[in-house]
């Protein structure tokens, strides 16, 4: 079975990749969601 909390899990995996990916390459906007994160947390 497929929950939701797995969906979410997956989602955050995958995010967490791609901010790696451009890390290379600080941004306003890589700045943000960075201080979202840490809201969330």
């Amino acid at each position: 079975m497929y929950t939701i909390e797995m969906a979410y899990a997956r989602m955050r995996e995958l995010q967490d990749l791609a901010n790696r990916s451009r890390a290379h390459q600080p941004s306003a906007a890589s700045k943000r969601a960075a201080k979202k994160r840490a809201k969330k947390r």
